[in-house]
């Protein structure tokens, strides 16, 4: 683990595929890399589960939380000094695709900084919307995306399981994989649409530039994910032109990947020197 440097927020984006079933997963990521903010993706529980009480008492006290049982659900859980004093209670959702899925919340950050958490469609296993109706919601949510995007004038952060790795070295075989669900070319290109359409730093790639190979998901189906390392890079931490700069630190915590009754996810995180 990387020292958090003095001034720095760090922001951790994580998938943990039901949050009441890894919370010692969680605990132990809180320990060992000290995150200030805490973005979660399908947390698969409803708001009156969701065990708000288990955060406080780590001090995560300024939370805000979209649930929806059994499926999606998305949470922004972080430390009171690392956010605005109304941030939780000013917390803001958009129902995209209107099917009314917890698949996004936004709080504001220090500086007038917006923090949207994503968890976009998978998509199922067909890259073909007219036989796929759960590709084409994906097909439709990135669109939608893309022209919200365009529109957005302040500052933002954007964080979550996109579930689409875009480049060639975010996945394991860029030819093997052009027709698996998250990185046909379909896809890809409109994430570089929603990229292109706000100007959007990728923070992996600032710090890691192409060719060089970063994952944040490996398949449950991989007896030896480790050794196989046939990964995807589906999460992404996205920022502003305007904040680009605050950018400090960069990393994939891919140890969590290997514990105990883990998520398929590795916890992405950055540290972020953000204006007061």
């Amino acid at each position: 683990m990387s020292e958090k440097k003095k001034g720095c927020i760090r922001l951790m984006s994580w998938n943990v595929n039901s949050v009441r079933a890894r919370l010692d997963l969680i605990g132990r990521v809180i320990d060992e890399y000290a995150p200030d903010i805490l973005c979660l993706q399908e947390t698969k529980a409803m708001d009156d589960v969701f065990p708000m009480p288990w955060f406080e008492e780590r001090g995560f006290r300024c939370n805000a939380i979209r649930g929806q049982k059994s499926y999606n659900g998305v949470a922004i859980l972080a430390r009171g000094a690392a956010v605005g004093p109304d941030s939780a209670g000013s917390a803001e959702n958009i129902d995209w695709c209107e099917r009314g899925d917890a698949r996004h919340i936004s709080v504001g950050l220090p500086g007038g900084v917006i923090l949207h958490n994503f968890y976009v469609p998978a998509g199922g296993d067909v890259p073909d919307p007219t036989v796929n109706d759960k590709f084409a919601h994906k097909l439709q949510f990135l669109d939608e995306m893309i022209a919200w995007s365009g529109g957005l004038t302040g500052p933002a952060i954007l964080v979550g399981d996109l579930n689409v790795a875009p480049e060639e070295c975010d996945v394991w075989s860029h030819k093997a994989l052009l027709k698996i669900v998250s990185h046909t070319p379909v896809e890809t290109d409109r994430l570089r649409a929603l990229q292109k359409a706000h100007g959007w730093v990728d923070a992996v790639r600032q710090q890691f530039p192409a060719p060089e190979k970063i994952y944040s998901w490996w398949s449950y189906r991989s007896p030896d994910w480790a050794k196989a390392d046939k990964g995807r890079r589906l999460d992404h931490i996205w920022l502003s032109p305007a904040i680009e700069k605050t950018l400090v630190h960069v990393q994939v915590a891919r140890d969590a990947r290997g514990w105990e009754k883990p998520s398929d996810h590795a916890p992405l995180m950055v540290d972020l020197r953000l204006p007061a």
